[in-house]
């Protein structure tokens, strides 16, 4: 366990960087369905046009929320090998270990989440 001011170590965040990258593939694949040529068309001229409606509207807050977990993945790769990861953003100190295994991505210790 890191104490104060240390850095996971580095089989942790070799550990880290395979959970969120195998998380980027996963995000990219679902939007990838949502947006894809491959998934089926919805039928514009079907009876229930609300019904369409309502799935249109269901499909972009999907990719919305899609695109802003895959940007927090993103975000923390980036920071992977830096000095910035694994350090809160609001205060600078390290988060915990036990947080990071559980979210990886996260940007906040558990006082400032």
């Amino acid at each position: 366990m890191a104490t104060l001011g240390e850095v996971p170590d580095q089989l942790l965040l070799t550990t880290i960087r395979e959970e969120l990258e195998g998380e980027q593939a996963r995000l990219r694949a679902h939007i990838s369905q949502l947006t894809g040529a491959d998934r089926p068309p919805l039928d514009e001229n079907f009876a229930d046009s609300g019904q369409v409606a309502a799935v249109n509207s269901e499909n972009l807050a999907l990719l919305g929320k899609l695109g802003e977990q895959l940007a927090e993945v993103d975000r923390a790769l980036a920071k992977l090998g830096t000095d910035a990861y694994g350090r809160c953003e609001a205060c600078g100190m390290p988060i915990a270990e036990a947080r990071l295994e559980a979210m990886p991505a996260t940007r906040y210790c558990i006082d400032h989440a």
